[in-house]
């Protein structure tokens, strides 16, 4: 029976993956830091340890054929050792256990702010150079992260890196409750013109591009490779809705349809970046916990364009969102109203 290994299997990505393994009845092993009860009395196996525990990490690699490799540090601020020592040096240990124990396929979960360069992206492609300077660590870790990723591809180990923009849906933990308690506190800005357009992807939809991109990889073991299908090994995707929108119009249909006033107030692109040196500065000096309310790379986010072009997921692996943004957010506002 196929074995895949799912690190951060239980976060909200993750788990909609291991729920797509089981569905094939596939044999699944998830690394993350708990067990989740529900997906063990499944029949999932549990490696409770965290990405910073190279060896426990090389070693699940044993006796699997994919690796889903979901888990990161994620957060717009911290230290830069920290987000090293996990996205970088744990990614490492895994394609070390990977090219141990003979995996075949590796997916790797990257993200597109791995291009950032402060500017506004438009439709852009995978040919973007990755970024070398970013004033979060986040996207820097992520970036050496899958440069290394990329080089590993093998005939051995096939690699692929699909960076997923700004995934929601039902269940997110992150951006839609995090949008909700900045609004309803009322620290909620629009960031410069507030027509900037960016790209977003359904959960659903980011969980089927990984299951197309390992059923490609394994056709490539299957064919040999230099068969048809080897095309996707060793190669970064953009993966999107392909329905890009003007997000602070998506912030406010959100928030008008769950009965909360829309961000209404401005503040220029120039003046949150100076706010966020500010708060960067103050959370280096002084004990404060958590992150600041505002950073130099939150404050260019939220005031630029940053859609992709998925066509090179489209043409490769056959990617396709079958869940429109209407109708996931239909459905979001559906349960939240629960």
């Amino acid at each position: 029976m196929r074995t895949a290994l799912v690190t951060g299997g239980t976060g909200f990505l993750g788990r909609r993956i291991v729920d797509r393994l089981l569905a094939q009845g596939r044999t699944v092993t998830v690394l993350a830091r708990r067990p989740a009860p529900d997906l063990e009395a499944r029949g999932v196996r549990f490696i409770c340890t965290e990405l910073g525990d190279h060896p426990a990490i090389a070693d699940a690699c044993a006796g699997i054929e994919t690796v889903f490799h979901v888990a990161a540090k994620v957060s717009v601020w911290g230290r830069y050792g920290d987000f090293f020592r996990t996205n970088v040096l744990g990614t490492r240990a895994l394609l070390a256990g990977c090219q141990t124990h003979g995996v075949r396929q590796f997916i790797h979960t990257s993200t597109p702010s791995v291009v950032y360069n402060g500017l506004d992206l438009a439709n852009v492609n995978e040919s973007l150079p990755l970024t070398t300077a970013c004033p979060s660590p986040y996207p820097l870790t992520k970036a050496i992260a899958e440069r290394e990723v990329l080089a590993a591809n093998s005939k051995a180990l096939r690699t692929v890196a699909l960076r997923p923009h700004l995934i929601w849906g039902v269940g997110d933990p992150h951006l839609v409750p995090r949008i909700l308690e900045r609004a309803r506190s009322g620290r909620l800005r629009i960031v410069g013109d507030g027509q900037n357009r960016v790209d977003m992807v359904h959960v659903e939809n980011a969980a089927d591009a990984h299951l197309l991109a390992e059923a490609t990889l394994s056709q490539s073991n299957l064919l040999g490779y230099f068969g048809s299908s080897a095309k996707a090994g060793g190669k970064a995707y953009f993966i999107t809705n392909d329905e890009p929108v003007v997000l602070w119009d998506w912030i406010n249909q959100l928030l008008t349809a769950l009965g909360e006033p829309p961000v209404t107030q401005h503040i220029s692109l120039r003046a949150a970046s100076f706010l966020g040196t500010v708060c960067e500065t103050l959370w280096r000096l002084l004990p404060l916990r958590g992150e600041p309310p505002m950073t130099r790379f939150v404050a260019s986010e939220l005031a630029h364009d940053h859609w992709f072009d998925p066509a090179a997921a489209k043409r490769d692996f056959g990617y396709a969102p079958h869940l429109s943004m209407a109708d996931g957010m239909a459905q979001l506002i559906a349960n939240l109203k629960k």
